[in-house]
């Protein structure tokens, strides 16, 4: 299997989780979380990031309901990735972010992560739950 360079994203309404992945494809870390200012901005931090990582893809967390439905924040997310994808001339893909942040703040007391003070640790660790679920199927498919 070809390798690849992907970017994942958390997207939260205040804080953006960023994950890469090694050039195996195989593991998915944190790379940053970047505050929610202007559009312009995280455009141009996103750019940064992905031409240093010379990422091909961008995989982004929907956050649909717990029973499977897109409701307001997941169109958000999706406007706000269309936006994204443009900007950047990177393809998205959607990967279903139930539970990400749960998972990450059980990850975090597993090791001993003080949750309340590290808000932006969880959206970075959710990114990499995402990305990590990606590059998983991937691999599976």
């Amino acid at each position: 299997m070809a390798s690849v360079s992907a970017l994942g994203l958390d997207i939260g309404r205040r804080r953006i989780g960023v994950a890469g992945c090694d050039g195996t494809g195989l593991i998915a870390t944190g790379l940053a979380t970047l505050q929610r200012r202007s559009f312009a901005q995280l455009v141009a931090d996103l750019q940064h990031i992905a031409q240093s990582r010379q990422a091909q893809v961008l995989v982004v967390g929907l956050p649909l309901t717990m029973d499977g439905e897109e409701g307001f924040q997941a169109r958000q997310v999706r406007k706000l990735t269309k936006g994204l994808s443009q900007a950047l001339g990177l393809p998205a893909v959607y990967v279903d972010e139930r539970l990400s942040s749960v998972e990450a703040e059980q990850l975090m007391q597993a090791e001993g992560i003080s949750v309340a003070q590290e808000k932006a640790l969880i959206d970075r660790k959710a990114a990499a739950i995402i990305l990590q679920r990606w590059l998983d199927e991937r691999r599976l498919a």
